[in-house]
C-alpha cells in the first residue's frame, strides 16, 4: 500500500456557486458535438459525473472518448455544447475550472532530459506555487509513489511503470478535486499497476474524482463506482455500475449495447497442428 498523499483534498477550491459541492456534479457535459471533416467524433454527447466518483468511461476504439476528455479539459474546442466543472464553465471560467482540473498527460507529452523532481516542481510553479512549495509537494509525491530514489535521475531513463507514474503526479502537484486519465494502464506492469491504483482510491476517499477511459472492461468494474458506456460518439448507457451493468457482468451489458461479437467462424485448418491429411502432422521433429 502506499503512503498517505498529503496534497490531496477536495476543499481545497471551493466553487463559485453558493451551493454546497455536493449539489453540484464535479463535471457537467452538455451537448458536446466534434466532427474532424465529414467524421462525426463525438454526436450530441451529455454525461454528469458525481463529485467524490470514481467514473469509467468505456468505449470501443474511436467511440469518441479521447476526444470528449480533451474538451471537457479546454485542449480541444467543441463544434457545439458546453462543459463546467464544478459549475464552473470550461471555456468562460478557465482558470476556476482548470484549476480543479488535473490532467495526467500522456508520456510523449512531457519533458524527459530533466529530472523527475525537476519536472514536478516546474509542473508546480507552472500552477502559480512558489518554488518551495513546489519543490516540496514534488518531494511528498515522490515519496508517495515510491520514486524517491529517483528523484534525481533523468525521466527518459525511467521505466514504463515510473513514467506513468510521474505523469500522475504531475496532475496531482496543485491538489485537483477533478482527476482526468486517459488509459492511464496501459503498458504498466502489474506492480506499477497496483501502486497507481492504491493511489488513486486513497485520492477518492478523500473526496477527490477520477474520471479513467479505459478499454478494459475487468478494471473498470473492479474500480469504478460509476460508468457511461460510449458508442459512435455519444452515451449509450451512464450511472452507477449497478445500473448500468443490469445485474450482468460489464463485459456483457457493454456488448450487449455496442454490439459487435460475432460467431466464431470456423476455419477448418485451424485444428491445433492436427491433420488426418497431411503425413508431415505427425512427423516427430525431436526424432
Amino acid at each position: 500500500m502506499v503512503d498517505s498523499v498529503p496534497v490531496f483534498g477536495a476543499n481545497t477550491y471551493s466553487s463559485d456557486s453558493s451551493d454546497s459541492s455536493a449539489e453540484v456534479p464535479a463535471v457537467s457535459i452538455r451537448g458536446f458535438v466534434k466532427t474532424f471533416g465529414k467524421k462525426v467524433a463525438v454526436d450530441n454527447l451529455s454525461l454528469d459525473i458525481p463529485a467524490g466518483s470514481f467514473y469509467g468511461l468505456v468505449g470501443p476504439n474511436g467511440a469518441g472518448k479521447t476526444t470528449t476528455i480533451k474538451m471537457l479539459t479546454g485542449l480541444l474546442m467543441p463544434d457545439a455544447g458546453s462543459a463546467s466543472i464544478f459549475g464552473n464553465d470550461v471555456w468562460s471560467d478557465v482558470n476556476s475550472a482548470k484549476r480543479a482540473i488535473g490532467l495526467m498527460p500522456q508520456a510523449d507529452e512531457i519533458f524527459k532530459t530533466i529530472t523527475g523532481l525537476q519536472l514536478l516542481t516546474y509542473a508546480g510553479m507552472l500552477r502559480d506555487m512558489s518554488r518551495a512549495e513546489s519543490v516540496k509537494r514534488a518531494n511528498d509525491l515522490l515519496s508517495a509513489f515510491d520514486l524517491t530514489e529517483a528523484a534525481n535521475t533523468m525521466v527518459s531513463d525511467y521505466s514504463t511503470g515510473m513514467t506513468k507514474k510521474i505523469c500522475l503526479a504531475t496532475a496531482m502537484i496543485h491538489s485537483p478535486r477533478v482527476l482526468v486519465l486517459d488509459e492511464p494502464f496501459e503498458a504498466v506492469d502489474p506492480v506499477s499497476s497496483a501502486n497507481l491504483k492504491d493511489i488513486l482510491a486513497e485520492y477518492v476517499s478523500t473526496g477527490g474524482t477520477v474520471i479513467i477511459s479505459s478499454h478494459v472492461m475487468e478494471l473498470v468494474e473492479k474500480m469504478c463506482s460509476h460508468v457511461a458506456i460510449i458508442n459512435e460518439g455519444h452515451v449509450a448507457a451512464a450511472g452507477s455500475l449497478e445500473e448500468v451493468a443490469q445485474g450482468k457482468n460489464l463485459e456483457d451489458r457493454f456488448m450487449e449495447l455496442v454490439g459487435g461479437r460475432h460467431a466464431a467462424a470456423r476455419i477448418d485448418w485451424l485444428n491445433g497442428g492436427k491433420s488426418d491429411n497431411d503425413p508431415a502432422s505427425s512427423t516427430n521433429f525431436n526424432a
